[in-house]
């Protein structure tokens, strides 16, 4: 089967390209810069176009991974040269636009499936993923499409496309927006983020973690993602609002309209016991990591880089709040502790 990736080389595209190569498709990437391209295409053992219409027009399947603003312009340009009884696929995190001009420009033989990976470019499987899918109709492409993200563990959603926007309008533009925001303003307060964690509690350096991982995107996708939705004015005007009259609030020491406006809030933020419990797991995790490391300091361990996958086994020599120091039967590795994970005994063993 073939499958054409247009705008493959960078983000969830190259992401897509990646996966999707491993399960022995034969894969087209596209991209306007064609030296870049070629040099990503080598590096994942796909192939590479710099030409959309033909590549489209010789695919199976196209997925559309280009930037929010250019979707709806990629897809007029690919329309007409769309092969009889393909299949088409946008990643976009915004879908009443998209699926309105599928919809009306794409050949009555051409399915398309509104799509939205709900992941980033980080993700390394399908496997416990979230896919949102926003049919308007469906044909013989739908069922396989549900089986192939089924068989490979991802949670299939199936919602209206006006239903995942106004979703979309709190899981990302709200938070992101909200995140944003906190790391704008410590920034201007001059707050040293790293002197900031000595103090902290575990709950604080998560969240900072959380608000790095999103400021840290690509600033064009994340303004994207906040201008594109219909519901994205409204959102940011209410979080206004009450970022505002909670300030009016305490700057005029009104305690019992403080509580109130908590209390409210509270009783809206769903199962609280459950929210405690995922996150005393997500500390315990990261505390127990870092105590087991502690004790292990002139011990046998076995990490591996949760990025690059290669693993080490020796003795651990050293251990800051930071790095950490392994003695290898060649040689001293200094690795991120952020970075790594520790294996069981097992894997020693083994090795």
């Amino acid at each position: 089967m073939k499958i054409a990736i247009i705008g493959g080389t960078k983000g969830l595209g190259k992401t897509l390209a990646i996966i999707l190569s491993e399960e022995n498709f034969d894969i087209t990437i596209t991209a306007r810069d064609a030296s870049y391209g070629e040099k990503v295409a080598k590096e994942i053992g796909v192939k590479f176009s710099s030409n959309n219409q033909k590549t489209a027009s010789l695919s199976d399947i196209v997925i559309l991974a280009v930037p929010i603003d250019s979707t709806i312009s990629v897809i007029e340009e690919i329309a007409s040269f769309l092969k009889e009884g393909s299949l088409l696929l946008d990643t976009t995190s915004v879908k009443v636009a998209p699926t309105e001009a599928m919809a009306k420009l794409l050949p009555a033989n051409v399915e398309f499936i509104p799509t939205h990976p709900v992941f980033g470019p980080r993700t390394s499987s399908f496997n416990g993923q979230v896919v949102v899918l926003t049919p308007i109709k469906k044909g013989k492409w739908y069922p396989k499409v549900i089986n192939f993200l089924k068989n490979h563990k991802t949670r299939v959603i199936e919602s209206s496309p006006k239903e995942h926007d106004d979703m979309m309008s709190i899981v990302q533009i709200l938070t992101h927006f909200s995140y944003i925001s906190t790391a704008v303003a410590m920034e201007r307060l001059g707050v040293n983020i790293s002197q900031t964690r000595k103090f902290a509690s575990p709950i604080y350096n998560l969240m900072v973690d959380m608000i790095s991982r999103i400021v840290s995107q690509n600033p064009f996708l994340t303004y994207s993602i906040q201008i594109e939705n219909e519901s994205g004015e409204k959102v940011r005007t209410v979080f206004t609002e009450t970022v505002n009259e909670l300030n009016e609030i305490l700057s005029l020491e009104e305690e019992n309209d403080f509580i109130e406006l908590v209390s409210e809030a509270t009783k809206n933020m769903d199962d609280i016991q459950a929210a405690l419990g995922r996150s005393d797991k997500a500390i315990d995790s990261l505390t127990r990591e870092l105590s087991l490391l502690k004790n292990s300091v002139g011990e046998e361990i076995a990490i591996e880089h949760i990025y690059t996958g290669k693993r080490y086994t020796g003795i651990l020599k050293e251990l800051d709040p930071d790095y950490l120091t392994i003695a290898t039967e060649n040689e001293f590795k200094k690795l991120k502790i952020a970075n790594i994970k520790i294996l069981g005994c097992d894997y020693i063993d083994d090795y």
